[in-house]
């Protein structure tokens, strides 16, 4: 067996199987790490290999440890500190010290660790994104923004999503600081949960930026859409469509977002004097069967809205795929509206009016003031308006422009 043979048998069979084949090959196994193969690029393969053979736990836990520099310093007998200068190239160094430093140091498969040497200057270049939800593609178009500048400034993104939990939000916030990150951009599940935590972090002088959700009435850096007035215009629109009857599908009480867009529908509604047809449905989740559980709530009353505006895409499409299974004409039976303007807002029947955040620009204003705060942490905590389009479409006007 050759050895690139032995490197797929590694690397595609679980260990435990090792050691049921290892007397069928011990003998050639045996010939080769005696060749001068041994001084190969394979050499810690095959020392594993050897160690199943004679299943010495010992030898396993030695070989699969992280080689480093003291191991290099001792193989060659020189100091730690003759060793770490001839890997950086010091010129005081002898060239035939260096050579044969760096010939043993890619013999053993040494790699330089570039977060212990970026500690030594105080840094890691690493920035931590924690998201409430990884499902839709807000999230990845925020990401998006946020790595085009970071990489730019060759800083690397750790992504921790908390699956809209705020237990594992709290996990997520230790991993980074445990990671020694070097600041943190955040879109928090809940405002009223982790309050302490971010307020430690931010105490001990960790940059955070808050995006989308943020917490209330912090003075904090944060990049925001102004849901109370987009949800404001939107419900405006409805109503000069002729809607009278608008029922809102908010979002749960821990999100502030949701806060601000259902105060956004209560205002139009009084603006127009309909404040008898304010209801709102709360939901307790944002998927599409949030929205398609609280559809068929909806067809089995006796008096039906005459529109919907949701917390999310989600919830919208959820209701409106339901609605249409049930029988009813969207937008002429109901009208369907809602926020976040996704793409997913553009792929179902018909298209969903829909209010369209710029995310990318979100986490791109987003990156930018973790930049100013990670080079300067007495820069002002800015706080940043982004501007959203309303798109109306086929879900709330029959004969509307088809978005491509």
């Amino acid at each position: 067996m050759s050895i690139v043979e032995f490197s797929c048998l590694f690397y595609n069979t679980k260990i435990g199987e090792f050691f049921d084949m290892t007397k069928s090959w011990a003998a050639r196994l045996v010939q080769v790490t005696g060749s001068a193969a041994c001084q190969s690029k394979n050499f810690l393969l095959l020392r594993y290999l050897k160690s199943l053979i004679y299943n010495s736990v010992a030898e396993l836990r030695s070989i699969m440890k992280h080689i480093t520099i003291k191991d290099i310093a001792k193989e060659l007998q020189l100091s730690v500190s003759t060793v770490s200068r001839a890997l950086i190239d010091d010129k005081n160094i002898r060239r035939e010290t260096k050579e044969k430093v760096l010939e043993t140091a890619q013999r053993m498969g040494y790699k330089r660790n570039p977060v212990a040497t970026n500690l030594k200057y105080g840094h890691t270049n690493t920035v931590g994104v924690i998201v409430p939800e990884m499902v839709t593609p807000f999230v990845t178009k925020v990401i998006s923004g946020i790595q085009e500048v970071l990489y730019a400034h060759h800083i690397k993104v750790i992504i921790a999503d908390s699956g809209e939990s705020p237990a594992k939000e709290l996990e997520s916030i230790q991993m980074m600081e445990n990671f020694m990150v070097d600041g943190i951009i955040v879109s928090i599940c809940s405002y009223k949960e982790n309050q302490e935590a971010y307020q430690r972090l931010m105490e001990h002088g960790m940059p955070i930026v808050f995006y989308d959700r943020i917490p209330q009435g912090w003075d904090v850096p944060q990049v925001l859409v102004d849901d109370y007035l987009k949800s404001f215009f939107l419900v405006e629109k409805l109503i000069r469509l002729g809607r009278k009857s608008i029922i809102h599908l908010a979002g749960p009480d821990s999100i502030y977002n949701a806060y601000e867009r259902a105060r956004g529908y209560k205002e139009a509604m009084l603006k127009f004097g309909l404040e008898e047809n304010i209801r709102m449905i709360k939901s307790e989740g944002m998927g599409f069967e949030d929205g398609a559980r609280i559809a068929n709530q909806l067809v089995a009353e006796e008096k039906q809205p005459d529109a919907i505006f949701a917390f999310t895409d989600t919830l919208a499409i959820g209701a409106m795929n339901r609605l249409r299974e049930l029988g009813k004409q969207i937008p002429e039976d109901i009208a369907i509206a809602s926020f976040s303007g996704t793409e997913l807002s553009t792929i179902v029947h018909p298209q969903l009016t829909t209010v369209e955040p710029k995310l990318q620009d979100m986490g791109r204003k987003s990156a930018e003031l973790i930049l100013e705060l990670i080079q300067d942490p007495n820069a002002p905590k800015r706080s940043i308006i982004m501007d959203a389009e309303i798109q109306m479409r086929a879900s709330t006007e029959k004969n509307a422009p088809i978005s491509q």
